[in-house]
């Protein structure tokens, strides 16, 4: 399996905590070298460690954003 390399450019903000000390963050990450990309995932307390999560150009999180804006409108 090839080696997955990634830098965390921006953290955007944490969503929650696990009781072992994962964080769930959304953050601007580079992988492999391309353009940044939303990243949403657990990551362990020192930061080594990723669980599984999904990636999200501007415009999917555009499209998630606007999303949520209407479930909140039907609220």
């Amino acid at each position: 399996m090839a080696e997955v390399k990634y830098e965390i450019i921006k953290t955007i903000g944490e969503l929650s905590e696990s009781p072992k000390g994962w964080k769930k963050q959304l953050n601007l990450i580079s992988w492999n070298g391309r353009e940044p990309k939303y990243d949403l995932r657990d990551w362990s307390p020192d930061g080594t460690k990723m669980g599984k999560g999904v990636t999200l150009s501007t415009e999917d999180l555009k499209a998630l954003k606007a999303i949520f804006n209407q479930m909140d409108e039907l609220n």
